[in-house]
């Protein structure tokens, strides 16, 4: 690798987004599961 070479880490922000995207999809499958759950109870 060259001194010339641009960082292979992305920006601070844009790290910031993709974590903040991953709880994101976390917190919706979560939410899905859980409103299954609670429509299958309800039937």
């Amino acid at each position: 690798m060259l001194w010339s070479d641009p960082d292979d880490k992305p920006p601070k922000d844009l790290r910031e987004t993709e974590v903040m995207l991953r709880r994101l999809g976390i917190l919706m499958a979560l939410a899905m599961v859980l409103a299954m759950i609670v429509l299958g109870l309800s039937v």
